[in-house]
């Protein structure tokens, strides 16, 4: 049987160790998924479902927790005022301020729950994929973080100053100004935005590989002497699945932790 390059663990199930098959390992075949329907010329596949979804639980969790407050929150509402305080005193107050920063929270707090519940999706049955090991989705955060930054840069310091923030101007530096000019604006505009969307992206890719490896070693090797090594396997998947529920939430954390930087060096004043 022929595995279909576009399921999810793109493997042949009846492919097991001592019967003259070799390790189905994953390889891009496993990021790659036939498309449900197509509108448009847009194909609509899986990834995007998981996105449209991770949208309706963000979005329905907090209008549930807050249609309707209550001065002694319930047990819901506790647990959303808890994730909001903690992006908005955490990350955005500290980084911010409060006097600057709030105008910032909504948009953080955005942020890190659809990336959180976006990653979480790889260790939830039946779904079993992490929406931004799929490039194109951090791409369009990260444009989202870029515009604000940038926006922000210029209303903040006017046409001038806006480029002078971004080229890191600073007369004191003397002959090797415009070399280091030069470097920031590189970086800054080039750089920065490529590293945000990396970052999410290749730690969500790596952790669905490693899931996927001991994952299909563990039904591979289910074979004769192979079972005692299954089972060591198996006992992998499990250690893998708790590292990666640290690292889909550390990962939105890094993610909005940089926004705010950015927006902070925004609003810092220029020499």
């Amino acid at each position: 049987m022929s595995a279909d390059p576009t399921t999810v663990l793109a493997f042949e199930t009846d492919c097991h160790i001592f019967d003259g098959c070799g390790f189905p390992a994953p390889g891009l075949h496993s990021f790659l998924f036939e498309p449900m329907f197509t509108a448009g010329g847009v194909d609509f596949n899986k990834p995007m479902l998981l996105a449209l979804l991770s949208t309706v639980v963000v979005v329905g969790f907090f209008w549930a927790a807050f249609n309707k407050p209550k001065l002694v929150p319930g047990k819901l509402q506790m647990v959303a005022e808890a994730g909001y305080d903690f992006v908005r005193r955490g990350v955005v107050y500290e980084t911010l301020g409060k006097r600057e920063g709030e105008k910032y929270v909504p948009i953080m707090v955005s942020l890190f729950f659809f990336i959180w519940i976006m990653n979480i999706w790889a260790i939830v049955p039946v779904a079993q994929f992490p929406v931004p090991s799929i490039i194109g989705f951090p791409v369009a955060l990260a444009l989202i973080v870029y515009v604000i930054w940038v926006s922000v840069t210029f209303k903040r310091h006017g046409f001038v100053g806006g480029w002078k923030n971004i080229a890191g101007y600073d007369k004191s530096l003397g002959p090797v100004l415009p070399v280091v000019m030069l470097i920031e604006l590189f970086s800054n505009l080039l750089i920065r935005p490529f590293t945000h969307a990396v970052r999410l992206f290749a730690n969500m890719f790596a952790g669905h590989v490693l899931l996927l490896i001991f994952t299909i070693a563990s039904w591979y090797l289910l074979n004769g002497i192979g079972i005692a090594y299954a089972g060591i396997s198996f006992v992998m998947v499990i250690l893998l699945t708790a590292f990666e529920l640290f690292i889909q939430a550390l990962q939105a954390y890094v993610f909005i932790l940089l926004a705010c930087n950015y927006i902070q060096g925004a609003l810092a004043e220029h020499h």
